[in-house]
């Protein structure tokens, strides 16, 4: 095949490709692949623009006995690690005879594979934690406390609350699956704001009175919002109660609902909520990682107020489902504001 040919074959291939000749030099290369390993690499013997061992194992041995392979490239592009999935094939047409070598991108799918792994270790630490707990009160009260009456009072007390912990971290879980698999779902029905901000109000009166917080909410009348009526109102039930948890004993909350001009991110009438508390604030180092899975900013206290590490996570996939943002500012010793920006719901004509 004329070197022409081989540029318009390659020049077809969905994928970046390579051909490497009985030489050992690189008869052609398509686009995708100069963008990939370099401009000149055409006329290049391929161990010098291919320098990864296991990848140039398999093209000398392909060459060698004609077998198609399969090899791993890694590249690096502006600090991010790439992973391709290449296949070799031996050609023989016309007046060409070589290697042709396919990459694959799979960069997302290895991301994703982590994410999985991270997520899975991430979920048998939090379940391991309490459960050893609860196996050795349990080996306990089998043998040594069997018969001691303030222990067994002590230790079931203990028992309840990891229980409890574990209880949560499951339906925080189970919560994070939901939202996630309905995210690409569009909600249009109207839902009042103010109501459901009200009604998450009023479940929290208790711990907010039991932590000396006072909470300030003027709600307006008729804020309509396209939503989920339930998944709102866990959105700003775990943005009320982080703010009267973290936010320390005799703290005041504010939370104001407004209607807002058209926005730049969301281009349609928007409803902001906004919940500002004046505890101690957070380091602008850890906001952009709060609503990762399981991230902390202290990891001890957010155990022992009984947090999951996945509120924000849920947060933030619910608001994305509603076609909305999430926005947090924060300074340090001076409290912290989460805004909810969601699109305003318009009556059709």
């Amino acid at each position: 095949m004329p070197e022409q040919g081989i540029a318009s074959v390659l020049a077809a291939l969905p994928l970046a490709a390579v051909v490497v000749g009985e030489d050992a030099r690189i008869l052609g290369a398509n686009t995708r692949a100069s963008d990939l390993l370099g401009r000149a690499i055409v006329g290049r013997h391929f161990m010098t623009a291919l320098r990864q061992p296991e990848v140039t194992d398999a093209i000398e041995a392909t060459l060698a006995d004609h077998q198609p392979r399969t090899a791993t490239y890694l590249s690096s592009d502006a600090g991010r690690d790439n992973s391709y999935a290449m296949s070799l094939g031996f050609i023989d047409m016309a007046s060409t005879r070589g290697v042709l070598l396919c990459f694959e991108d799979t960069s997302e799918k290895e991301q994703a594979s982590q994410m999985r792994r991270d997520f899975v270790a991430n979920v048998s630490h939090e379940l391991r934690t309490p459960l050893t707990a609860l196996m050795g009160f349990i080996e306990t009260l089998q043998g040594p406390a069997r018969r001691d009456d303030s222990a067994i009072d002590r230790f079931l007390g203990i028992m309840q609350s990891e229980a409890a912990r574990m209880e949560r971290l499951v339906r925080d879980l189970l919560s994070l699956s939901r939202v996630e698999s309905e995210e690409r779902v569009r909600v249009k029905d109207p839902v009042d704001l103010g109501r459901i901000i009200g009604s998450v109000l009023h479940t929290l009166r208790p711990l907010a009175k039991e932590r000396d917080c006072e909470i300030a909410f003027e709600p307006p009348e008729g804020v309509l919002v396209p939503g989920n009526s339930d998944q709102l109102q866990q959105v700003f039930t775990n943005l009320i109660e982080n703010a009267i948890k973290y936010g320390g004993r005799g703290n005041k909350i504010t939370i104001t609902l407004d209607a807002a001009p058209p926005e730049t991110s969301l281009r349609v009438p928007a409803v902001i909520a906004q919940v500002r508390d004046q505890g101690p604030g957070i380091d602008p180092l850890h906001i952009p990682r709060l609503t990762e899975r399981f991230y902390r900013v202290d990891t001890h206290r957010s155990r022992e107020m009984g947090g999951t590490g996945l509120g924000l996570a849920i947060v933030k996939h619910i608001v994305n489902r509603h076609r909305g943002r999430l926005r947090i500012q924060s300074v340090p010793g001076q409290g912290s504001e989460f805004s909810v920006v969601l699109p305003r719901w318009i009556a059709p004509e």
